[in-house]
């Protein structure tokens, strides 16, 4: 059976196809700790039910490694683009140093991503990071992140309104305090 699409349904379709091709990795659940420009938590339950862990050892699966690193760099990432009112495009720059203690993570698993930033100013910024399943350390090193100039304006790292949902689905300002302990307060409101 054939079924004419409608111009509303084009439209939503094409909005769909839009947001896809935009970050829509989201390798964190929660934050659990947020000091403005200081330190973050968050943590990641590792589901049976992500896509990517029927095709990575269809039997045995195993999140990889490669998107572990993607939820320390989005944990450290929101924080600094947080410290630096979301005004910068902060990208993962390099990885100058980390090293896994294990990397057998497996569906219901539960980990912690810790960041503490090292620095952040107008041209990068940097972070110690870390990751844990219980109190157990699964890996540890640096990120530096770059902070893309003006030749980035009209490049877009998210879809319109993505990344200030995203820090409330985070829970960033239902944790989250600014330099002097106080709450943090959601813009929008």
């Amino acid at each position: 059976m054939q079924r004419d699409v409608s111009l509303v349904d084009f439209i939503l379709i094409r909005q769909q196809r839009k947001r896809s091709l935009l970050m829509n990795w989201y390798w964190i659940d929660r934050f659990t700790l947020f000091e403005s420009g200081k330190r973050a938590h968050a943590v990641k339950t590792i589901t049976r039910a992500e896509s990517h862990l029927r095709d990575h050892f269809r039997f045995h699966p195993i999140a990889p490694a490669s998107l572990i690193i993607e939820g320390l760099a989005q944990t450290a990432g929101l924080m600094i683009n947080e410290a630096t009112k979301f005004d910068k495009k902060v990208v993962l720059g390099k990885i100058p140093s980390l090293t896994f203690y294990d990397t057998e993570i497996v569906p219901g698993d539960v980990l912690t991503y810790e960041a503490t930033a090292d620095y952040i100013n107008d041209e990068g910024s940097m972070a110690t990071v870390a990751v844990k399943r219980n109190e157990e350390l699964v890996a540890e090193g640096v990120l530096v992140f770059a902070h893309l100039g003006s030749d980035f304006n009209s490049k877009r790292q998210f879809a319109e309104g993505d990344l200030e949902d995203l820090v409330r689905a985070y829970g960033m300002y239902d944790v989250g305090v600014d330099a002097d302990g106080n709450p943090l307060h959601d813009p929008s409101l």
